[in-house]
C-alpha cells in the first residue's frame, strides 16, 4: 500500500473538510467556521492538491463528494472526534458525586487536620475515601511516582525530581514532662541531660534537629525508650520521669489530658519547616487540585 507523506499534508485543513462534508456548501461552511468564503474555498483547493483528488465537486447547487472523499470521512470522523475529546479541557471535579480514593501521608499528630477534613467532606464529598498513611523514607519518591496524592513532611531544599511543594509553616520545639517532675524547679541543660528521653522512631535516617542541637553539648542524652508514634509519648511521660522534646503539635491536646508541663528546651533547636508535597505529573488533575485546596487551610501550626 502506498504511504502518503504526512509532512506534506496540512492537518489544519481536515476540520475544514469535515465541515464541508457536513454542509456540502462553501458559504454555509464558512459561516459555521467563522471564516470567509474565499478562505474556505482556498482551503479546499489546497486539500485537493495535497490529496490528489477533487473531493467535493459542484453539481447543480450543491457540492457532491467523490468516492475518495466518502472513504476519507469514514476514517477521518472518529479520528477528529477522538482528538477533540483528548484535547478538550478536563471536566471539573464534582466532589458531591465523586467516589475517588485519596492516599495522603501525614504523621499521626496531624489527626486534628484529618478529622476536620473528614468532617467537612462528610457533607461536601460523601462518596470519597481517604487512606491515611504513616510517613516512610520513600514517601517523597512515591508521591513523585504518583502512587501517593499528598505528603506532609519536613521541607527539603532539593526534593526528588517530579515533586512540587509548598511551604506552610514551621514547628517550634518544647520539652514535655509530667507536672511533678523533679527537673522542673532547676530546669537547665544539666537537668535535661540527667533524665532519660522518649524518642519517636519515624523511620527517617536523617539526623533530627534535636540530634544536631545536642551534638554540641559535652554530654549525650540518654534515650529511655523508642516509640513507634507520637500518640504513645504522653502516657509514658505521665507515669515516668522521662522527658520528650517534640514539636508542640506532636503532643497537642494530650498535654492537657495527661497533665504535662511544656518548657522551652534548654538548648537551641531550630524550627522545623513543613511543606505540602504532590506529584508534578498530576499537578493539574482536577480532583487533586481540589484536595490540595481543601487540606491547605487546615494545616495550621501552633506558635
Amino acid at each position: 500500500m502506498h504511504q502518503i507523506d504526512l509532512r506534506r499534508i496540512d492537518l489544519n485543513l481536515l476540520p475544514v473538510f469535515d465541515v464541508l462534508m457536513s454542509e456540502r456548501h462553501v458559504s454555509r461552511a464558512a459561516e459555521r467556521l467563522g471564516r470567509t468564503q474565499s478562505a474556505i474555498s482556498h482551503a479546499l483547493e489546497r486539500l485537493r492538491e495535497q490529496l490528489g483528488d477533487p473531493l467535493l465537486v459542484r453539481v447543480g447547487g450543491e457540492m457532491r463528494p467523490s468516492p475518495r472523499a466518502l472513504d476519507l470521512m469514514v476514517e477521518l470522523k472518529p479520528i477528529l472526534q477522538s482528538m477533540q475529546r483528548v484535547l478538550s479541557p478536563r471536566e471539573a471535579f464534582d466532589p458531591a458525586r465523586s467516589q475517588r480514593h485519596f492516599r495522603i501521608v501525614l504523621p499521626d499528630f496531624w489527626s486534628g487536620t484529618i478529622s476536620r477534613f473528614l468532617a467537612i467532606t462528610a457533607q461536601t464529598a460523601p462518596g470519597i475515601t481517604v487512606e491515611w498513611l504513616a510517613p516512610r523514607e520513600t514517601s517523597l519518591l512515591d508521591v513523585a511516582a504518583a502512587q501517593l496524592d499528598l505528603v506532609v513532611a519536613p521541607t527539603r531544599s532539593s526534593p526528588p525530581e517530579g515533586v512540587e511543594s509548598e511551604f506552610f509553616g514551621a514547628h517550634l520545639w518544647q520539652s514535655f514532662l509530667r507536672q511533678a517532675h523533679p527537673a522542673i524547679p532547676r530546669w537547665s541543660q544539666a537537668e535535661w541531660l540527667a533524665y532519660p528521653h522518649v524518642v519517636v522512631a519515624v523511620g527517617d535516617r536523617l539526623q533530627s534537629p534535636i540530634q544536631m542541637a545536642h551534638a554540641t553539648l559535652s554530654a549525650e542524652r540518654k534515650v529511655g525508650v523508642y516509640v513507634p508514634n507520637f500518640r504513645a509519648v504522653a502516657p509514658i511521660l505521665a507515669r515516668t520521669d522521662m522527658i520528650a522534646t517534640l514539636p508542640t503539635l506532636a503532643v497537642g491536646d494530650d498535654a492537657l489530658h495527661y497533665n504535662l508541663v511544656a518548657l522551652a528546651p534548654p538548648l537551641d533547636i531550630p524550627p522545623i519547616a513543613q511543606s505540602l508535597y504532590w506529584s508534578l505529573q498530576q499537578a493539574n488533575e482536577p480532583a487533586l487540585t481540589w484536595l490540595r485546596a481543601m487540606i491547605r487551610p487546615l494545616l495550621t501550626i501552633p506558635g
